[in-house]
């Protein structure tokens, strides 16, 4: 597994370790070696390496420079690691006899509107950033290898994973988990920034529920690109307003103009999951309130 030290790879291969042998390379970008079990073997790597362990049963992808920020300060080395690392990953898993690729797409690639309902995997695609012309490049590596090798490439679309905060998480970047940023600022009194009025929304679904649909696509072999998501759809303004109620409090938001384009900013995202639940079955089983409630609980001030 690549990514496999960061929030979610460390979910998913502590998860994976209970019934399986798990290998992780990670450079540390992010991830940090003591988020993974005693029994996980961790290798400080980069995906652009020679030699990196893909003999092995199935390969999961995480690793990525993971914004539009990361990539606009160096647009090649995005592009390096991002692309570069995604091929020569699974180049090494193909020679090595690997067939079983899940890699991490995101659903941000979807062009969306003010009032649309959700998304599929037919939804219009636009690479308004490098960061998502990343994404896309590899979706369509994904298709080469598995036309060109009949190899099994899953790529998911997620966008807003959360759980509670930790080491690997990077503040700067503001919205890779974002509901905890905000459980962990309401919780010690502070007001989260909100960019614009609060009332863009996003599909946030627990690291645990995302975890398992990346199981769930290897185990099916699935080959193409799914949406991992809830079909939720919650606005920033609704979120904070759940944190409070959990937590008992009445901390309001500051709001900020935001920094970015209109071009580059996501306003509504709502996954429609339907196809990977044809295919495997996989549902999402943590709601957002227990999902909350779950970060909440490390805080003093949450309700009994």
């Amino acid at each position: 597994m690549t990514g496999g030290a960061g929030f979610i790879g460390s979910n998913l291969a502590n998860t994976l370790a209970a019934d399986n042998d798990v290998v992780v390379v990670d450079n540390g970008y992010l991830g940090i070696k003591e988020n993974l079990t005693d029994e996980i073997e961790f290798r400080k790597q980069t995906v652009l390496a020679p030699e990196l362990p893909t003999d092995v049963d199935i390969v999961f992808h995480l690793a990525a420079l993971p914004s539009y920020k990361t990539h606009e300060r160096d647009s090649s080395n995005g592009c390096r690691v991002n692309v570069e690392g995604f091929v020569n990953v699974v180049e090494q898993a193909r020679q090595n006899g690997c067939e079983t690729v899940v890699y991490a797409s995101t659903a941000s690639l979807y062009e969306t509107e003010a009032e649309m309902r959700s998304v599929t995997e037919n939804t219009p695609i636009n690479a308004n950033t490098g960061y998502e012309a990343s994404k896309l490049a590899r979706e369509r590596y994904a298709e080469y290898f598995a036309n060109h090798y009949e190899m099994d490439l899953a790529g998911m679309r997620f966008l807003s994973p959360y759980q509670r905060l930790s080491g690997t998480d990077n503040h700067d970047q503001g919205y890779p988990n974002i509901v905890a940023q905000f459980v962990d600022d309401i919780a010690h009194g502070r007001s989260p920034t909100v960019y614009g009025n609060g009332r863009q929304t996003r599909d946030f679904i627990h690291v645990g529920d995302l975890s398992s649909g990346l199981i769930t696509a290897a185990e099916g072999q699935l080959t193409g690109v799914y949406n991992l998501g809830t079909g939720r759809k919650v606005s920033f303004n609704e979120l904070i307003d759940m944190i409070n109620a959990t937590l008992d409090s009445s901390v309001e938001p500051e709001y900020i103009s935001n920094p970015t384009s209109d071009c580059v900013n996501v306003h509504n995202t709502v996954t429609d999951c339907t196809k990977l639940c044809a295919k495997t079955g996989w549902e999402p089983k943590i709601s957002l309130e227990e999902g909350i409630k779950r970060i909440c609980s490390e805080y003093k001030q949450v309700k009994v």
